[in-house]
């Protein structure tokens, strides 16, 4: 198992060049074709005006800014992909980004898109795209945080996160190209009480059987949540284990649920320090 084709998004914002890098690095890997996807967002004419200007000028102006942003994102995927060795290929979409892209990816193996920038958004962007995708689509999401990644070549070090539900199976599956590669796997359980302790341990000792005939060598780290934000387990866990990828299920619980309550997708989410491997 191999990924063989990988999609990645692609606008102007300042984090779109630290994306297509991951993704023309897992690309080298795994000997993949690159997909650069830009979606041209929709005009939507403004609710409310004052008749200043024509709704054929606004629509203009639209254009041309969509043009404008078009062209820098293609520009910053032929830089990012060029003298690679890798076939490529450039996509336009029109719509909705989490929509238009979980249509491409009928055709990847992988997607590659960013977090949620901070700073101003660039046009047409959908600040909860990575988890608006990974819930849409069949196949794993690779976020790449904001602040790029450390590591020139992400998935050295794995921190797989398992709770033995199905989004978590499934994470561990779209991550497995990138688990048998890796140079050290740590499968990490936390238990948010003491009923689910010997559930959880049957589960973990199944997964590294099955790591193990997929040629993967990996260890066990168990937890207690206690009162503790899953999440930030998680993220510190990574950090003391020098993990340069997280793989986790996405929403265990209902969105709706983890939003009002917060969750460990919704801190992994907002919070995230190295690229995250997710599904649903």
């Amino acid at each position: 198992m191999a990924y063989r084709t990988i999609l990645v998004h692609c606008d102007a914002g300042k984090t779109s060049a630290a994306r297509i890098g991951v993704a023309a690095d897992l690309a080298t890997r795994f000997d993949a074709h690159v997909i650069g996807a830009y979606v041209r967002p929709r005009f939507e004419a403004p609710m409310f005006s004052d008749g200043s200007l024509a709704m054929d000028t606004l629509f203009r102006n639209f254009e041309t800014s969509v043009t404008t942003d078009e062209e820098a994102a293609s520009a910053l995927f032929r830089n990012g992909t060029t003298g690679k060795g890798r076939s490529t290929e450039w996509r336009t979409a029109d719509g909705y980004a989490d929509e238009a892209l979980a249509r491409l990816a009928h055709g990847a193996d992988l997607v590659v898109v960013g977090q949620r920038e901070r700073e101003a958004l660039t046009l047409g962007s959908q600040p909860d795209l990575p988890e608006r995708l990974a819930l849409a689509s069949e196949r794993p999401v690779l976020v790449v945080p904001f602040i790029g990644v450390g590591s020139s070549r992400p998935g050295s070090r794995v921190l797989l996160c398992w709770n033995g539900r199905r989004e978590a199976g499934r994470a561990a599956t779209g991550a497995l190209p990138l688990l048998q590669k890796a140079e050290t796997v740590t499968v990490l359980t936390i238990d948010t009480s003491a009923d689910e302790k010997e559930e959880s341990a049957q589960s973990a000792s199944e997964l590294l059987a099955w790591l193990t005939r997929h040629d993967v060598k990996a260890s066990l780290q168990h937890d207690n949540a206690g009162d503790s934000d899953i999440g930030d387990i998680i993220l510190s866990r990574a950090a003391d284990n020098s993990s340069d990828l997280i793989v986790m299920g996405l929403y265990g619980h209902s969105r709706t649920r983890e939003m009002v309550m917060g969750g460990a997708s919704r801190t992994i989410l907002s919070s995230m320090t190295v690229p995250v491997l997710m599904a649903h």
